[in-house]
């Protein structure tokens, strides 16, 4: 008689490939959602929170608009990308805001498709969240000027804390062991 071999699960293979199992079902855009949660992950401090604020170098910039700014070089190659900065260039032009040195006018042109794509970003980076907290993979809220509080508004900033499977890609801590000594010598001196 022919008997089926049953396959191990996702979750059997280890903590990596639940997490991935888990994001091709709650997500509608896994590779996505996998790149943000990578990216608040790289963030966050050793509980897995990350937020309001992300420090680099000598900038700061709030959560969610470092994650739009890192995401958005992977749109770079995209036709729409393109049709976007020739958007840019005609609403310039039309606006009467194009500065005539070319270099100033590339500038600007970069600088408001920044802003643009930081924009769509958020909306976009705000239904991964979403899906992701559904899925139990990320809890949300909201801390900064008047009171820390679970819904924005009123100068307040988004605190993502993964949680879960996802805590997976939280940094491990390795302790490092102590190097091994030699045993003093007779008449060896330590210093």
């Amino acid at each position: 008689m022919f008997q089926s071999a049953i396959l191990p699960g996702p979750s059997a293979h280890g903590a990596m490939s639940s997490l991935l199992d888990c994001l091709s079902q709650a997500s509608s855009r896994p590779r996505y959602a996998f790149m943000v949660l990578s990216l608040i992950a790289e963030v966050a401090d050793a509980d897995g929170e990350a937020g309001p604020f992300v420090q680099r170098g000598r900038q700061q910039f709030t959560l969610r608009d470092w994650l739009c700014d890192s995401l958005a070089p992977m749109g770079g190659r995209d036709p729409r990308r393109a049709a976007l900065a020739e958007r840019v260039r005609s609403d310039l032009i039309l606006e009467d805001r194009m500065p005539a040195d070319p270099a100033a006018a590339a500038a600007a042109i970069e600088e408001e498709v920044r802003c643009r794509v930081r924009a769509s970003g958020k909306t976009n980076l705000s239904r991964a969240v979403s899906e992701l907290v559904g899925a139990g993979l990320l809890r949300r809220y909201y801390k900064g000027y008047a009171i820390d509080h679970e819904n924005r508004g009123g100068q307040r900033h988004a605190v993502y804390v993964l949680q879960g499977r996802a805590r997976c890609l939280l940094p491990q801590a390795r302790t490092v062991p102590a190097p091994r000594r030699k045993p003093p010598v007779q008449g060896e001196l330590r210093f």
